[in-house]
């Protein structure tokens, strides 16, 4: 058995549904490194960015995110903040999708919400079943 899987948030594919979201493993109380996204334990890590921190809060967290396709249901499992080259903070979020997949969002590209939102659990069983969609 790899003891990756075992640090890292993906073990069974990596998806997640409505009911199984909470096992996803989050990354927290560090800035990730190169290494710790080639390993699966986050999402992204940043270069050239200046005051990178931790975001202190509450992870997995369920979200919504407002992407250029439309509206997609989401776990962040990873929160930092970056100063940017013009100085600007940016809160980013690294994101597991229903499907396993990862993503990186701005914070203010995204709703916070809790599981029992219905339309992130829509959301959730549309990205899983896809004709679940035509009910």
């Amino acid at each position: 058995m790899d003891d990756q899987n075992d640090e890292g948030f993906v073990e069974d594919g990596g998806g997640f549904d409505a009911e199984d979201w909470t096992r996803l493993k989050p990354f927290v109380g560090a800035v990730a490194t190169l290494d710790d996204v080639q390993a699966r334990r986050a999402v992204f890590a940043l270069a050239e960015t200046d005051d990178p921190r931790p975001i202190v809060m509450d992870l997995p967290q369920p979200v919504i995110w407002w992407e250029e396709d439309g509206e997609q249901a989401a776990v962040a499992v990873q929160a930092e903040s970056h100063l940017g080259p013009d100085g600007e903070e940016m809160e980013i979020l690294g994101l597991i999708l229903p499907d396993g997949e990862g993503a990186v969002a701005l914070m203010e590209d995204v709703d916070l919400v809790d599981d029992t939102d219905p339309t992130w659990r829509d959301l959730v069983t549309r990205a899983i079943d896809p004709s679940a969609a035509d009910d």
